[in-house]
């Protein structure tokens, strides 16, 4: 025991270091105060990375972004705008001469600007009544193509849309009416009627033409248009919903459309009955590169890497048999490599694959690394973080080498922390299969002694704990005032292959309760936590799992259930249904024993253990009348029960003052069942 006490304090130096009376544990507030660093886009010359900086006003409750210019060569960042307002989605010119951006200036909704890259003023383009996003240069021409939603009716009507969206405002009915099966997403109805369009506007006459005239259904869940313009500036593609109203299915297939025809759009991928996402044009124009699912309705099944040849429309998929979900792939400058990021063994890496195909070679690996672009050199710039470090501008070369890191928005926040260190452990969970999971030590860790243990499970339930920083379940802020908190990526997490994903499907909580169990064990039986002072906690699939282990054992001193599902037949109210069948293992209507089998809300006869239920009232991924059961159920059962509503929240807690409400009552839960610190 002493040789894991010296190795861990080694950790805990090398996490940061201790620097006695001068650094403090992190705190919610602290998360509030660092700034959050994201929308990466790459200059065409490779020398300047344009990325946005929010920075949060605890007090005003808000957050606003700028536009920062961070060089390539590591010389320092520069502000690049300074509006009043939050500037967002930056992409530069072809040329590497103007950066257009989107941002809320006179008006309440967001325009697209442009800006010369030697700074001055902005200038706006649009006047769209429903704003507009996700801008592209068109190459070839000054022109820019944005996404902005339409009310059916009123196309190439702007000023009579502007004044029928101004009189529904003042409408008094607030009914919501639909036929649809797909008609609330996340936290706002979908009933206005209004559409995704994509648009495009000259720079030179300011005039905005509709490219897809008459399009009538969603491109996506989320609303927004996933697209590419191919490099000589004549063809349009992107992904869209097969299907419309009523929306039986949300299965996507890749699309591609002449320029100079608007609305005449063609399916490419006719073929595949599941989703078909995110197409990228090569540099030559040769080919499109898309992500291919094969099963229908379920999110988690790994995505194949497709080649589409543009002359012969011919098929190949690049990745048949890896075992990993690529994305957010970009090409090399000569089109011979493709560089992509995907998730793999709870960390996001970043790697590449021939153009022709051939093996998966990783160029990076540890933390979470994204928005990955590529310079002229070859070399990568990409953001970065990790479980101790937020987002910052990094680089590396092609091969791997020399990682670097480009910017230090955060630096002297950083350094006035005291980290926890962070271990990466493998123990055998259901059936003595491994099972990953990162614990985290809260600050001036002393093995000899005992501490409360705190167990993390994650949402999904295909996704991961994984080595980042996580801004609403931020691991080191639930380490820092004492507790060993430990991230299981259980059965049934992404990243560790299809078969570890699928392994779950129709008993959503009998391998991830046995993996949780043998958690504790592994932990308990090293000999520095407090047996007697256990807690789980989750949000969403994670929420579901801490009630499933409520119903199932009292080993546990408290629960915490964030945004939980608790009935799965209340599940029949999410915004999203589809693909619920194979979740589930069936339906109500066929056969309900097993739909209810794996439901805590059926289970509640052995329920003993104090629970801290919060939820949003805009959530309608997982509806509020999850949370209200649970605890409904829970105050009659005589169960030691506390609810936690945010009426203004959906199923994420994403205000300042919010978020560092729910840390208290987070941490207050815990330190009232398990208590804070060693004993």
């Amino acid at each position: 025991m002493l040789a894991v006490a010296a190795a861990l304090a080694v950790a805990l130096l090398a996490a940061g270091g201790i620097a006695a009376g001068v650094k403090r544990p992190l705190g919610a507030e602290d998360l509030w105060n660092m700034k959050r660093v994201g929308s990466l886009d790459l200059s065409p010359d490779g020398k300047l990375a344009a990325v946005v900086v929010t920075e949060y006003d605890v007090e005003k409750n808000k957050g606003q972004g700028d536009i920062w210019l961070v060089p390539a060569d590591g010389s320092a960042a520069k502000r690049f705008t300074t509006g009043e307002t939050t500037e967002s989605s930056p992409v530069w010119s072809p040329c590497g001469a103007r950066l257009a951006f989107v941002a809320k200036r006179d008006g309440e909704k967001a325009q697209l600007h442009v800006i010369s890259r030697d700074g001055g003023e902005a200038v706006s383009y649009t006047g769209m009544p429903l704003g507009v996003s996700n801008p592209k240069w068109m190459p070839g021409r000054s022109a820019v193509l944005f996404v902005s939603e339409v009310l059916p009716g009123y196309e190439g009507k702007l000023d009579s849309m502007k004044a029928e969206l101004d009189r529904r405002a003042e409408r008094k009915v607030t009914a919501k009416a639909t036929e649809d099966r797909f008609y609330r997403y996340w936290d706002h109805w979908l009933t206005d009627g209004t559409i995704p369009h994509l648009f495009m506007v000259d720079l030179e006459t300011k005039a905005v033409t509709d490219l897809t005239p008459g399009w009538s259904r969603y491109f996506s869940e989320s609303g927004g248009i996933d697209y590419d313009v191919s490099p000589d500036g004549k063809e349009i593609v992107f992904s869209a919903l097969r299907h419309g109203p009523p929306y039986d299915s949300l299965a996507a297939d890749v699309y591609v459309m002449p320029v100079g025809e608007p609305g005449n759009a063609r399916c490419i991928t006719p073929e595949n009955p599941a989703d078909d996402v995110s197409p990228r044009y090569s540099p030559d124009g040769k080919y499109i590169l898309y992500g291919m699912q094969k099963i229908l309705g379920f999110y988690g099944d790994r995505v194949r890497l497709v080649r589409y040849d543009r002359r012969t429309g011919g098929k190949t998929v690049l990745t048949p048999d890896w075992d990993r979900s690529p994305g957010d792939w970009t090409f090399s400058r000569d089109g011979r490599t493709i560089v992509f990021t995907a998730e793999d063994r709870a960390m996001q890496s970043i790697f590449s694959i021939g153009m022709n195909g051939g093996p998966v070679k990783e160029i990076l690996r540890g933390g979470s690394n994204g928005s990955a672009r590529v310079a002229p050199d070859g070399r990568i710039v990409y953001l970065h973080n990790n479980l101790s470090a937020p987002n910052e501008v990094h680089a590396v070369k092609a091969n791997g080498k020399d990682p670097r890191k480009l910017s230090s928005f955060n630096d002297e926040l950083l350094a006035g922390i005291e980290w926890g260190a962070v271990e990466n452990v493998t123990f055998k969970g259901f059936e003595d299969a491994d099972v990953q999971m990162f614990v985290l030590y809260p600050p001036g860790f002393d093995a000899s002694k005992k501490w409360p243990l705190l167990v993390l499970v994650h949402g999904g339930p295909h996704g991961i704990f994984g080595d980042e920083f996580h801004f609403r379940w931020n691991a080191q802020a639930f380490a820092a005032p004492g507790y060993v908190t430990a991230m299981v990526n259980f059965h049934g997490s992404s990243s560790f292959g299809q078969e570890f994903t699928d392994a779950i499907t129709g008993e959503h909580g009998r391998k991830p309760f046995v993996d949780v169990m043998r958690a504790a064990d592994y932990l308990v039986a090293r000999g520095f936590v407090d047996e007697k002072r256990m807690a789980v906690a989750g949000g969403s699939y994670g929420g579901y799992l801490a009630s499933w282990i409520g119903t199932q054992t009292d080993r546990f001193a408290c629960l915490v259930n964030h945004a939980g599902v608790f009935d799965f037949l209340a599940q029949t109210g999410s915004d999203i249904t589809h693909g619920r069948e194979r979740s589930y293992g069936s339906t109500p209507w066929k056969d309900l024993d097993r739909v209810v089998r794996w439901s805590p809300a059926q289970n509640m006869k052995n329920y003993v253990t104090p629970t801290l239920v919060i939820h949003g009232e805009r959530d309608y991924r997982v509806p509020l009348g999850n949370a209200l059961e649970v605890y409904g159920m829970l105050k009659e059962r005589g169960v030691p029960a506390k609810l936690v509503c945010f009426p203004d929240e959906n199923h994420w807690v994403l205000t300042p003052q919010n978020s560092i409400y729910w840390y208290g009552e987070f941490d207050g839960w815990l330190r009232r069942w398990i208590g804070a610190g060693p004993r």
